[in-house]
């Protein structure tokens, strides 16, 4: 399942995607918002969707847009065994899958249209991690600072 969401900034790039998924027949649920509002405030969607995919982070995938997607991107990777990442381009989501395994994708709609959109989901879904050691070694060590305690 992938789940989307997006703040007033990213809320017409948002249902753009969502009539682009449809069209792949690739499933997701939007999370919100649900309609436009100038007021709303990233970090609610960006918390229900890292939550739903920090519920089976192997398997669920989020797509978060916020104006420049570092916003939602802060938000998310709050989130223990979240690796989200900002994608401006297609080359930068397959590279975030292969070395970093994102399992959220962050778009900025201040600076992305819905073609460019489309193909950066397009590679980030195909792309797989690379499993080579140096990449793995760096999730582990992620994984080893998510569980410190301070």
């Amino acid at each position: 399942m992938i789940y989307l969401g997006a703040d007033h900034r990213g809320y017409n790039l948002k249902e753009g995607i969502k009539k682009f998924l449809n069209q792949e027949k690739i499933k997701f649920k939007d999370l919100g918002n649900l309609e436009y509002d100038e007021n709303d405030d990233y970090p609610d969607f960006a918390a229900k969707v890292a939550e739903k995919v920090f519920s089976n982070p192997k398997k669920d995938k989020g797509v978060l847009i916020c104006g420049t997607g570092i916003g939602t991107s802060i938000v998310a990777n709050k989130f223990k065994a979240i690796r989200a990442g900002l994608c401006l381009s297609s080359y930068m989501a397959k590279r975030a899958v292969e070395e970093d395994d994102i399992n959220i994708l962050c778009l900025a709609a201040d600076i992305t249209d819905l073609i460019t959109a489309e193909k950066i989901i397009k590679v980030w879904l195909k792309a797989s991690f690379s499993n080579k050691e140096r990449y793995s070694r760096r999730i582990k060590k992620i994984q080893k600072i998510e569980n410190l305690v301070f």
